[in-house]
């Protein structure tokens, strides 16, 4: 059960992870403000389907949220990155990093202002509010739609980076900007499209877990700090690293908050010191020659 549990939330660790390691990936941009799209993707459902939101009373109104809440933050990722983070791209990481981190502040403050610091919560459709019986207990099936639905998004994702034109595209602008460009491909565009794909991955994220947990300011904090984590585990930029390393991650937390709730904060960090010492460029990272 408890395995089950870490894999749901793994799923959204992904979700959230993912877009983080294609944005870097692509652009090469450490994108610090990506957990406060996720936020935002929690706040834009709760904003949708609460009992005074736009969309309360309409039938179908979770699964309308979901659909408009990801293209909203996706919207909010496209303006930040024309007008913000375009203009530091050959900068170094840490400018990056500490441009981001002002959005950060400016996106998070905005939420405290239009929501309040109270808790919030978004109740699951009917039709996936019960539970099942799992190992002889009752299960929330919600967790299971976390499951689907995340593994459904990873497997669209592959195919389209390694399966279609469109994905030979990003990563031939990833991996040289200058030859992509002189042969007729639009980077800046590419460059928009991909941040406006990570940013609609963090907003999906978020989006799903508004049912799943609470929703207060302080939830980008947390799922950036885990999404790092993810990302350094699986490798730079490495998009199997980060489905396996959420997976880990996840699990591990459950297992961790069950046998020993006490060490669960560091286990986290112990995993990624564990890793970097035996492959410094993470699981699914790829060395590079001294």
């Amino acid at each position: 059960m408890a395995i089950i549990s870490g894999i749901a939330n793994g799923m959204l660790l992904f979700l959230a992870a993912v877009g983080l390691t294609l944005i870097f990936g692509v652009l090469d941009v450490l994108n610090f403000a990506h957990g406060s799209l996720y936020m935002l993707g929690a706040y834009f459902t709760y904003f949708l389907v609460s009992a005074n939101g736009v969309l309360a009373g309409i039938p179908g109104a979770f699964w309308l949220a979901l659909l408009i809440a990801p293209m909203l933050v996706a919207l909010v990722g496209v303006v930040m990155e024309r007008f913000v983070i375009r203009p530091v791209y050959d900068q170094d990481h840490e400018f990056q990093l500490l441009l981001t981190f002002g959005l950060v502040l400016i996106i998070d403050n905005g939420a405290r202002i239009l929501w309040g610091t109270n808790f919030r919560s978004v109740n699951p459709p009917e039709l996936l509010r019960f539970q099942i019986e799992l190992f002889g207990s009752g299960y929330p099936f919600y967790n299971i739609f976390l499951i689907i639905v995340g593994a459904i998004a990873a497997l669209v994702m592959w195919l389209v980076f390694e399966r279609t034109r469109v994905g030979k595209i990003v990563r031939a602008s990833s991996q040289d900007r200058g030859i992509a460009n002189a042969l007729g491909v639009n980077v800046p565009l590419v460059f928009t499209g991909t941040f406006l794909v990570g940013s609609l991955l963090a907003g999906l994220g978020g989006a799903l877990a508004a049912p799943y947990q609470s929703i207060q300011p302080t939830l980008g904090e947390s799922i950036i700090i885990e999404s790092f984590i993810i990302v350094v585990i699986g490798g730079l930029g490495s998009f199997s690293g980060a489905f396996v390393g959420a997976l880990l991650i996840g699990v591990v937390n459950s297992l961790a908050f069950l046998y020993l709730p006490s060490l669960q904060p560091i286990i986290p960090f112990v995993l990624v010191a564990i890793v970097l010492l035996t492959r410094p460029a993470g699981l699914f990272g790829k060395e590079v020659a001294a």
